[in-house]
């Protein structure tokens, strides 16, 4: 049963206008700056930002290999406003069995000079959320939003 406590939410002011943040969320190059947690290295195989588009990242620390990170599918893609990923399903709507299931809606809103950005995490259950919670769920979320407003900041 899904319930409203097993979802996650961040939100982070980034002083950017909202199509500094999209490029930085569009454009693979600068989405590799900023998907995880520095010192971790990002790689991009797929981001392919329409609905049934994948989502597909390795990551590696220091020099060692690229290794499975997040893999899903784009369920919504709404230019500079919102983004809705699963790791439920894959490119092409196929189902998956990931290691942790989830859906994130990522909202970009104009707030003054800048942008409100604001991820919620949905979870097939409480005990599920909790998990993702005590594995690091803010800090990691939160390193990777304030790696995402320094990308975008540096554009304007």
């Amino acid at each position: 049963m899904t319930t409203e406590s097993s979802d996650l939410t961040i939100s982070r002011f980034i002083g950017a206008p909202r199509s500094a943040v999209w490029k930085a969320w569009s454009d693979r190059r600068h989405f590799e700056r900023w998907w995880i947690p520095a010192p971790l290295q990002c790689k991009v195989i797929k981001l392919d930002l329409h609905p049934g588009g994948g989502l597909e990242t390795l990551m590696r620390e220091g020099d060692s290999e690229f290794e499975p990170h997040v893999e899903g599918c784009f369920l919504e893609v709404v230019p500079e406003q919102r983004l809705i990923f699963t790791t439920s399903l894959t490119e092409g709507w196929r189902p998956a069995e990931p290691w942790l299931a989830l859906t994130a809606i990522m909202t970009l809103m104009p707030e003054g000079d800048g942008t409100r950005y604001m991820a919620r995490v949905l979870h097939k259950s409480t005990a599920e959320g909790k998990r993702h919670e005590e594995l690091g769920f803010y800090s990691g979320w939160g390193a990777t939003i304030d790696q995402l407003a320094e990308v975008a900041e540096r554009m304007v």
